[in-house]
C-alpha cells in the first residue's frame, strides 16, 4: 500500500473514533462581524441563523468598534496590507515602535516586543532566556502555549498543582542549587475564569529569587481597575517580571500579541526569540488598531465597566435560575454540567433557541468536568443576557439539568 493512502486510512480511522467519542471539534461558519448579533451557518450547508454570540474573546466589544476599524482603514491606506519581512530585515515601521511603547507604557512595564500570536509569544520566550542550567516550575493549568514553550526549552521542568502556593514553594525549594527558576502562570485560567494568586506568587518568587512570568491573555484591558490587568488587580505592578499576552482578544480581537518586561529580557528576546526573529512582522493594520483600541482604554474605562456589570448581571441570574457556575467576577462563566453528552445537547439545543455557546470536555477539561463556557462581552446588552438567561432556563428545563 503507498504511504498517502496508509496514512489516509490511519487518520480517516482516527477521525471516526473522535466521532464515537465525542470528540470531534466542528466548525461554524460566521456570515458577519464578529459582535453580539451575528449570523451562522451551522451545520454547513444550512440556512444562516441569527444568533445572540455568548462564546467570543471578544470582551469589549472592540472587534467591531467604529473608531478600531477607522484606525484598520487608515492603517492600510497609509502603510500597506503587508510588510512580507521580518523585523530585523525590512519589517519594522515606526509604528511597530510606537505600539511597543504604548503596551509597555500601559501595562507598566519597561520595554515590549512584538509577536504574530501570544502562541508564538509563549513559544518563543523560554528557549531563549533559559537553558539546562536553570529550572521552569509551571502551574499545572497553564495554556497549551506555555506548555508547547516549554517543551522547546533544555531547563528542568517542574509543575505545582494548581493555585497551591505550598507545591509551589515546595518546587522553588526543590530548585535551589539551579542558576535561574522561572515561575509561570495563566494570569486569568481560561478555562475556570480563576485569577492567579500572583500577590502571593510575588512574594515567593521574591522570597526565593526567581523570576515570574505571567500570561495575562484573558485579562489585558479590562481585569483591574483601569483594565491593566491582573497585576493591577493584585497591587502588584512593578514586582511582576514578564508577562506575555495577546491583542487578540479584548484589544480588538484581530491578531498579534507581545512580551513585555525589563529592558534586559527584552533586549536578549530581540536576538535570540526565534518566532520574533523568523516570523513575518505584525501588519500595518493590526498595529494601527491596536494602537487605537490601547489609546480607547487609556482615555476611559466605559467599556470596561460595562463589562463588569454585564459579568455581574448574568453570573447573579444564572445561579438564581439553579445553574452550577464556578465562582468569581471574570466574565468567562462556567455553567457546569459535568457529562459531554449532556454539554453537547444543551449548545445544540441554545443554538436552536437562538443562543450561541460551545461545550468543552476530555480532553479540553479534565473528565467529569464538562461545562458550556459562557463569556460576556461590553457589546451585550441587558436584553441579550435576559433572552440567553430564558433560553438557559428553558433548555435547562427540557433537558432535566433544572427541575
Amino acid at each position: 500500500m503507498a504511504v498517502h493512502e496508509r496514512v489516509r486510512e490511519f487518520y480517516n480511522k482516527e477521525l471516526i473514533e473522535l466521532q464515537y467519542a465525542d470528540l470531534f471539534k466542528e466548525e461554524r461558519f460566521i456570515h458577519s462581524p464578529q459582535g453580539a448579533d451575528i449570523s451562522v451557518e451551522y451545520p454547513p450547508n444550512s440556512d444562516l441563523r441569527n444568533v445572540i454570540n455568548f462564546c467570543a474573546n471578544n470582551y469589549l466589544g472592540l472587534s467591531s468598534h467604529p473608531e478600531v476599524i477607522a484606525a484598520a482603514k487608515n492603517a492600510l491606506e497609509e502603510r500597506g496590507f503587508g510588510l512580507a519581512s521580518v523585523r530585523f530585515i525590512c519589517g519594522t515601521q515606526d509604528w511597530h515602535k510606537e505600539l511597543e511603547r504604548k503596551i509597555s507604557d500601559f501595562l507598566g512595564m519597561e520595554d515590549a516586543i512584538l509577536y504574530s500570536s501570544c502562541f508564538d509569544a509563549n513559544g518563543g520566550v523560554f528557549e531563549a532566556l533559559l537553558t539546562e542550567e536553570d529550572a521552569l516550575i509551571s502551574d499545572e493549568l497553564n495554556h497549551a502555549s506555555i506548555i508547547d514553550g516549554i517543551r522547546l526549552c533544555k531547563a528542568e521542568r517542574h509543575r505545582y498543582k494548581h493555585a497551591d502556593m505550598r507545591d509551589l514553594e515546595h518546587h522553588l525549594k526543590e530548585t535551589q542549587n539551579k542558576r535561574f527558576r522561572m515561575i509561570v502562570t495563566d494570569g486569568v485560567f481560561s478555562m475556570d475564569g480563576d485569577v492567579a494568586k500572583l500577590d502571593e506568587i510575588c512574594n515567593l518568587a521574591e522570597e526565593h529569587d526567581a523570576i515570574l512570568m505571567v500570561d495575562d491573555s484573558h485579562a489585558t484591558g479590562f481585569v483591574g481597575k483601569t483594565g491593566r490587568g491582573t497585576h493591577e488587580h493584585h497591587d502588584v505592578m512593578g514586582r511582576v517580571d514578564i508577562i506575555t499576552t495577546t491583542f487578540g482578544k479584548a484589544l480588538g480581537g484581530a491578531a498579534g500579541g507581545c512580551i513585555v518586561g525589563n529592558k534586559v529580557f527584552i533586549n536578549i528576546l530581540r536576538q535570540r526569540s526565534r518566532p520574533y526573529l523568523f516570523s513575518n512582522t505584525l501588519s500595518p493594520v493590526v498595529v494601527g488598531a491596536t494602537i487605537k483600541a490601547i489609546d480607547l482604554l487609556k482615555d476611559s474605562t466605559a467599556l470596561r465597566d460595562k463589562l463588569e456589570q454585564n459579568a455581574v448581571y448574568f453570573r447573579k441570574k444564572i445561579r438564581e435560575a439553579g445553574f452550577e457556575i464556578k465562582d468569581g467576577f471574570h466574565p468567562i462563566v462556567p455553567i457546569m454540567l459535568h457529562d459531554a453528552g449532556l454539554v453537547q445537547a444543551m449548545a445544540r439545543e441554545l443554538y436552536a433557541e437562538g443562543i450561541y455557546v460551545v461545550g468543552f470536555f476530555y480532553p479540553v477539561v479534565p473528565r467529569g468536568t464538562a461545562r458550556i463556557r459562557v463569556q460576556i462581552s461590553a457589546a451585550h446588552e441587558k436584553h441579550h443576557i435576559d433572552t440567553a438567561i430564558d433560553a438557559f432556563v428553558k433548555v435547562g428545563k427540557k433537558l432535566g439539568v433544572l427541575k
